[in-house]
């Protein structure tokens, strides 16, 4: 029967004369599988051969002529996946389980989304502290679920709106917030006691959380009660983002800091978020962002238990961020090997014992990276393919891109379509109706075990190089990522590889209204600071800020154990935060102690 089919499939489709299992992939086929090429796929192919071009995932030609199908990732995809394609061992219950049951392959939670849909939390934030709380306010009206804070990029690094190096970028690519004040005004009206509050920080991490909780206290909330998350995710600015202020060993201290007072004093808020989402932005492949910011994670489990603490103090709270990139199937395998990662490192490697502490917890957000300039209205689709990906991948929680984000700032309209397309997903489309309703695709699975086994190889080589910290100090993570983001724009220029609008089906075209920030904001925002700098109790801010700075220079004390202990920075900030100390002021104080950090090249 083999040599019969490979000489049908060999005369109807001409295909070089090679062994059968070359025809079949790589995998010798069963006697069904056989009959079914004789029958079915040497007629059709004959039909209608498969092309190397225009394919939407993407083709290559292998060394034997062949048609190559890739995930955008560059993975290679099977013409056909059997229940063959799986180990010899699989069963239901070994690899996919019950939802809510280890190895949490089918979600965490055992009724999915008929218990409570994903929050759907829109990321926004521009200008200045009024015009985003007005922002806030309208999508909350239009039934959003929780908030995620953007800051511009002056706040991301530490500086004032009136410091020399924030010109020309006050409030253009998210909010300037440059004191307790500005956070006051970002939520006034807003009850943070009853709303969840993601903030995309992570340098200043500390200093915003503090301001955010100061808020929360001014208007009355119990902070046993508040509940969000703090990015403050500071491997993956070493690794792709590039916003570090301080070297990795301080910066993971004051990381380690926040892990310590929130398991102490904010028991609902999750003092970090593990971002894969701007790893991938960079240009990884999917296996890369599974596999790095999960290893981040590994990262700040071991610096936490240095400090003396106890896994199932803080493991529960730590949560994560991943990309949903256009490819479909390889986001969902993403998802699922990442919640079958998680547990077995926490419950074998770390030894955790509850099983709060095994459970992923993700937000996800749909690629800007995958958003076109070009026909921008196209967007549209991509960020619904993207966002379905994530619900049926187990998301906790969920933003979509606006269409225009790649020319600006969203508008309220495009803000209020990507939210809508949240809402038709559950409202319409059926996929909360069921548990995991994909789990056993033989293709899916598959994606997902070779997800699993190819982030537990890169895990074998961070291992061997010492942790995460110092790969990064070797430009390890960077170079992949960099070879990643060459091969996939070489596939584009190529076109093995097609986006619709860029390097296929192209149009003339008017670009849509944007939104536009002037200066006005950098003006309100420094005659804010001047006001309030003329009005505070100016030896206050001194005083907290000198024993801040005492603070963050006491030696670490290495204990009998191998355990280190000093003195945790966070109750210093926030009482910075409480005399209105200003984020520039508070990151001066502490680039004092600490320096600034420069990047290592990478060849």
């Amino acid at each position: 029967m083999a040599d019969q089919t490979k000489k049908i499939i060999k005369d109807r489709a001409g295909i070089a004369d090679h062994p059968v299992s070359e025809i079949f992939e790589g995998r010798h086929p069963s006697e069904s599988e056989q009959q079914w090429a004789e029958k079915n796929l040497a007629p059709s192919l004959e039909k209608s051969p498969e092309k190397p071009i225009g394919a939407p995932t993407g083709v290559n030609l292998n060394e034997n002529g062949q048609a190559e199908f890739t995930t955008i990732s560059g993975m290679p995809i099977r013409r056909l996946y059997t229940q063959a394609d799986l180990p010899e061992d699989w069963n239901y219950e070994k690899y996919v389980g019950y939802p809510g049951q280890e190895p949490y392959t089918r979600g965490i939670h055992a009724s999915g989304y008929r218990g409570r849909l994903w929050t759907m939390r829109q990321f926004s934030g521009f200008a200045s502290p009024e015009e985003t709380n007005e922002r806030y306010k309208y999508l909350l009206a239009q039934g959003g679920g929780g908030l995620s804070v953007a800051f511009d990029l002056p706040t991301l690094m530490g500086y004032d709106s009136d410091h020399a190096a924030s010109e020309g970028e006050v409030g253009k690519c998210g909010v300037a917030i440059d004191s307790l004040e500005d956070m006051e005004i970002l939520f006034n009206g807003i009850n943070l006691e009853n709303t969840t509050v993601s903030m995309t920080i992570n340098s200043p991490a500390s200093v915003l959380w503090a301001m955010y909780l100061v808020v929360a206290e001014k208007q009355g909330a119990d902070w046993n009660k508040v509940s969000g998350t703090i990015q403050n995710d500071i491997l993956k600015e070493y690794i792709a983002q590039k916003e570090y202020i301080y070297p990795p060993a301080p910066s993971m201290r004051l990381v380690i800091d926040t892990f310590e007072f929130g398991a102490k004093f904010t028991p609902k808020f999750n003092s970090i978020s593990i971002s894969g989402y701007h790893i991938r932005e960079a240009g990884s492949t999917a296996l890369q962002e599974l596999a790095f910011t999960i290893y981040d994670g590994v990262e700040y489990v071991e610096w936490a238990r240095r400090r003396g603490l106890d896994v199932d103090e803080f493991g529960p709270r730590l949560s994560y961020f991943f990309n949903s990139h256009s490819d479909f199937f390889e986001e969902i395998a993403k998802f699922q090997a990442a919640r079958k990662i998680w547990y077995r490192l926490m419950k074998d490697r770390f030894g955790a014992k509850q099983q709060r502490s095994w459970l992923m917890r993700f937000h996800t957000q749909t690629a800007g990276v995958s958003l076109t300039a070009q026909q921008p209205l196209n967007n549209i689709a991509r960020v619904a393919i993207q966002a379905m990906a994530a619900v049926l991948g187990g998301t906790q929680s969920l933003h979509t891109d606006s269409y225009d984000e790649a020319l600006a700032l969203p508008t309220a309209e495009a803000a209020r379509i990507a939210l809508r397309t949240q809402q038709i997903i559950a409202y319409e489309s059926g996929v909360a109706q069921t548990v995991d309703p994909l789990a056993g695709s033989y293709f899916l699975e598959k994606l997902t075990l070779d997800m699993e086994k190819g982030a537990f190889d890169y895990f074998d080589r961070l291992d061997a190089m010492g942790g995460m910290v110092k790969a990064i100090e070797l430009g390890f993570p960077q170079k992949e990522i960099a070879e990643a983001s060459y091969q996939y724009q070489r596939a584009v220029e190529a076109k093995e590889k097609i986006v619709v609008g860029v390097n296929d089906f192209a149009i003339e075209e008017k670009q849509p209204e944007t939104l536009y920030i002037d200066d006005s904001v950098a003006r309100h925002q420094t005659a804010k600071l001047k006001a309030l700098r003329a009005r505070r109790n100016n030896d206050d801010v001194r005083r907290t800020l000198d024993a801040l700075k005492k603070a963050a220079a006491q030696e670490p004390v290495v204990r009998a154990d191998g355990r280190i202990s000093d003195a945790n920075t966070m109750p210093f900030i926030i009482d910075c935060v409480r005399a209105y100390a200003t984020v520039g002021e508070i990151c001066d104080a502490l680039r004092e102690v600490y320096g600034t950090y420069e990047e290592v090249s990478i060849t």
